[in-house]
């Protein structure tokens, strides 16, 4: 089948039966439904409380273009609802003035369960991940105090500021708690593994085997519910040429080529693939992973437990990528909640 028929079936299905993540979601005041075997949120919205108008501010400047310095792009141009809130086909992503990056944009679901951002883990903080596009020269390349002039003289966001946090004068923090609030909000958690979880679908004898694989070959990394355990590695990758990974927030040598473990949820919505986006497919990324050791040599700053790379065989690839199909959550696709505001 044809994927762009196969996505447009899929999002036909789960719309029907599309999940509204926001409990009570016309009052003011809202609260995440998360399911049970997700880990604690280290974001709770305990001193940015999460509420309707809040979440729609950050809606609203998350899909605005003024928070770039030439006002062509905004948060939702690297991040698109439809590619599952990434960069779909684009090897690194494309800022202001057509300026190239240097990484793959990671997708922005599920960050308040995340204890770093980025690649190389150089934000800590979720409040605080927004300032790092912002004042990128490749990307947003806008100051804040730019970005705040911008916000107070234009003729909607004052009131609306105001409207959620009692003043007009728009400040970093309330700029940033607003972001916070929609992109904190922006849950995946309606995949097929998922009711598969909560005992309200099957697996296929074919997702069954490749889930036995992906738990003894790939859960050491990408572990728990998010299919991740945040932690830095470097994956056998030959270096580039431009990225450091971790090394360049730590300075130490140790953290040379080292990136952090990416959720594999909507994996297969959100390619290409790697910091650099060097794997266009998941066969790709398997292939990597067999041959590393074998028909490659892994490079020196390898980790210990990929230097001899994995024992795949041609149907053990297939049955993983079988069962990463299962981890797409298409409605989140389709969320009109989560999508870019019409024009009034």
């Amino acid at each position: 089948m044809n994927v762009k028929v196969f996505v447009l079936l899929a999002l036909l299905i789960f719309v029907s039966c599309q999940k509204d993540i926001l409990k009570d979601p016309e009052q003011n005041e809202l609260t995440l439904d998360i399911p049970s075997y997700f880990p604690t949120p280290r974001y709770k919205f305990e001193q940015n409380r999460l509420t309707r108008n809040g979440f729609e501010l950050g809606r609203k400047l998350f899909y605005d273009p003024i928070l770039s310095a030439d006002s062509s792009i905004s948060c939702g141009t690297c991040h698109a609802q439809v590619h599952a809130f990434a960069d779909h086909n684009q090897s690194v992503s494309t800022g202001v003035f057509g300026r190239i990056g240097t990484r793959n944009a990671l997708p922005t679901f599920n960050l308040i369960f995340a204890p770093f951002f980025h690649w190389d883990g150089g934000i800590n903080h979720i409040e605080m991940q927004p300032t790092a596009p912002l004042l990128n020269h490749d990307e947003m390349d806008i100051s804040m105090a730019e970005a705040l002039r911008r916000l107070r003289n234009h003729p909607e966001y004052p009131g609306l500021f105001k409207k959620v946090f009692g003043t007009s004068e728009i400040s970093a923090r309330d700029f940033l708690y607003a972001l916070t609030q929609f992109q904190g909000a922006i849950i995946s958690a309606n995949s097929k593994y998922d009711r598969y979880l909560q005992g309200k679908a099957q697996l296929t004898a074919d997702e069954l085997a490749g889930l036995k694989l992906f738990e003894k070959h790939c859960a050491t990394c990408h572990s728990g519910a998010l299919q991740t355990d945040y932690a830095f590695r470097s994956n056998g990758l030959e270096w580039n040429g431009k990225e450091e990974g971790r090394y360049h927030i730590t300075l130490d040598s140790a953290d040379f080529q080292k990136f952090r473990t990416p959720s594999l949820r909507n994996v297969t919505l959100t390619r290409p693939y790697m910091h650099d986006g060097r794997f266009n497919s998941l066969q790709a990324v398997l292939d990597h992973y067999a041959d590393l050791g074998k028909n490659k040599p892994a490079p020196p700053f390898t980790d210990p437990k990929l230097k001899n790379g994995l024992p795949l065989s041609e149907d053990d690839k297939e049955k993983i990528i079988t069962f990463l199909h299962t981890l797409s959550d298409f409605s989140l696709l389709a969320n009109p909640m989560y999508s870019e505001p019409k024009a009034k």
